[in-house]
């Protein structure tokens, strides 16, 4: 589902990263790992079309994405990627339902289709019963599996998550890693997981770490 090929990014005249290739299978999730400033999270934003790469390719089910537009990388984004941050960004004065709709407005589905869409995207993760509530009232757990709800509900091939474990205790952290990982494995999506945790990385199917400007299996 995911190809990478020959990625590199440079600060200034500092090399980050280079030659980076792989792929991910669709369904399967894949952890990066490596330690701060390696260039992780770098990586994932580039492949969320967030930063541009100094060179190489991206391509997503055979498609090639365009690194170097800025409107059909937001196009893409907005389309063909969902992903999950560390710190929730749900939308504090909207309830659950309506902060998981958010994707589909974006993405033009007719406000028709959109309750059942939200609907299934909760079940999913388990939330349903809280559609009506507002993110202020949700444990972080909880909050972080809305966070995938919206992630998931229109239908990305690219799913991402930066260390979404990182504010959780050891239960939750468990449980959404748990639901990342069967939503990738339901929707067919490519997922990539970046995370500090040995924990976390275990939960993938497979781990690559990047280190001294290379990726390879850990």
């Amino acid at each position: 589902m995911l190809e990478v090929r020959g990625l590199a990014k440079s600060f200034g005249s500092t090399p980050l990263f280079e030659a980076v290739s792989f792929d991910v299978a669709p369904g399967e999730l894949v952890a990066l790992v490596g330690e701060s400033g390696s260039g992780k999270s770098t990586l994932l934003n580039i492949l969320a079309g967030l930063e541009r790469p100094d060179a190489g390719i991206v391509r997503l089910g055979g498609e090639a994405v365009a690194l170097d537009d800025d409107e059909a990388l937001a196009l893409w984004r907005r389309k063909d990627v969902g992903f999950v941050f560390q710190a929730f960004h749900l939308l504090p004065y909207l309830a659950v339902s309506e902060n998981v709709a958010l994707p589909l407005a974006l993405n033009g589905v007719p406000s028709g289709e959109r309750p059942a869409r939200v609907l299934g995207a909760l079940q999913a993760v388990g939330m349903a019963r809280f559609a009506g509530r507002k993110p202020g009232t949700l444990s972080g757990g909880e909050a972080q599996r809305v966070a995938i709800a919206r992630s998931v509900v229109h239908g990305p091939r690219l799913l991402l998550a930066d260390e979404p474990t990182g504010n959780l205790d050891e239960a939750n952290a468990a449980l959404v890693l748990e639901t990342l990982r069967s939503e990738v494995k339901r929707s067919g999506a490519a997922g990539l997981l970046v995370t500090h945790s040995p924990v976390a990385a275990a939960s993938a199917d497979r781990v690559l770490r990047l280190s001294g400007r290379h990726l390879a299996p850990a």
